[in-house]
């Protein structure tokens, strides 16, 4: 008996039958997502999900807004939420945490980023890995590596670049910009 519950539960939260979360102006959001590889998964790529989405090895959505764990995380548009696993990669904007051995955000991101490597576009917020790219930085790097071509914040490491710097530019331990 209990296993039907739980197999008419899963149904029910995959079919959308519920009260929805704030959708997509296309009406395109799930609120549950399994992924195993992309396209094996329940909903194409197309869908945005509000709620939670698990990739056992690749998944691809459109958003993700929510909970997003797996080996490999794609998001192609916008994030909001938390995001965990071995490689997260988001092509629009991120809000939240990423927190993945490998951080790709094509565009703005506002929050935290943790791993080994992370890079992103305009970035608000606080880096912490080895080694840390960004096109802005307004907040906080800390890794052995930090990089980044205009810095409105601080970077401590063993490597510390801000290119905007006219002077000094290039700093060991630690390098700031105000």
């Amino acid at each position: 008996m209990s296993k039907r519950l739980a197999a008419a539960a899963l149904l029910f939260l995959a079919t959308g039958i519920h009260a929805p979360a704030p959708a997509r102006a296309d009406g395109l959001t799930r609120p549950v997502q399994l992924a195993l590889w992309n396209p094996a998964q329940i909903f194409n790529e197309d869908y945005g999900i509000h709620g939670v989405r698990l990739n056992l090895l690749y998944g691809v959505n459109q958003e993700i807004h929510g909970l997003d764990v797996g080996l490999v995380n794609h998001v192609r548009g916008e994030f909001k939420g938390y995001q965990w696993g071995l490689v997260g990669i988001v092509n629009g904007k991120f809000h939240g945490v990423q927190d993945n051995v490998i951080n790709l955000v094509d565009r703005d991101f506002y929050g935290i980023q943790t791993g080994l490597y992370q890079e992103a576009g305009a970035f608000q917020g606080f880096q912490f890995g080895f080694v840390n790219v960004t096109e802005s930085m307004t907040g906080f790097q800390l890794g052995l590596f930090n990089m980044t071509d205009r810095l409105e914040g601080l970077q401590i490491g063993i490597l510390n670049i801000a290119r905007n710097k006219e002077t000094l530019p290039i700093l060991p331990i630690v390098n700031w910009s105000f």
